[in-house]
């Protein structure tokens, strides 16, 4: 058995500086809102609605992050989905970009053009760049 990758599509995040909430008993806690967002690709192309979007972010004591992010979006040609995805990032050696994350993403939708999209698993990998965007390359795992 044989895992494929089918390139589903590019996300361009813009963050805002992170809100620091210090450290708790799993970790220290960064919650950083998502000023925009871009999806384009192929099969879908969507953009960030709504405020409530954000990565409740926890970094371990051993210098893991964790990513925790969830997002709504509205593709362009008008349904409405709702994005989450976790992943890790090595910051054992500093919050300094670039720093490269590898996430596992899920979508929901009630939207009939895009129920396929509630079947997905996608996969993927990306940069935060100095200026607090983020690049992801997201594939689809069969």
């Amino acid at each position: 058995m044989t895992i494929e990758l089918v390139p589903l599509c590019t996300v361009r995040i813009q963050v805002k500086p992170p809100i620091e909430v210090g450290s708790g008993p799993a970790g220290t806690r960064l919650v950083f809102e998502l000023a925009s967002s871009k999806i384009e690709g192929d099969r879908l192309n969507a953009e960030l609605m709504g405020d409530a979007a954000a990565d409740w972010l926890l970094v371990g004591p051993e210098g893991t992050a964790t990513l925790d992010i969830r997002s709504a979006y509205r593709t362009d040609d008008g349904a409405v989905m709702y994005v989450q995805y976790g992943g890790r990032v090595d910051v054992s050696g500093g919050m300094n970009p670039p720093l490269t994350a590898y996430i596992a993403a899920r979508f929901e939708t009630g939207d009939e053009r895009y129920t396929w999209l509630n079947r997905v698993q996608a996969v993927g990998k990306g940069v935060l760049h100095e200026d607090l965007s983020v690049d992801y390359e997201w594939y689809e795992v069969r």
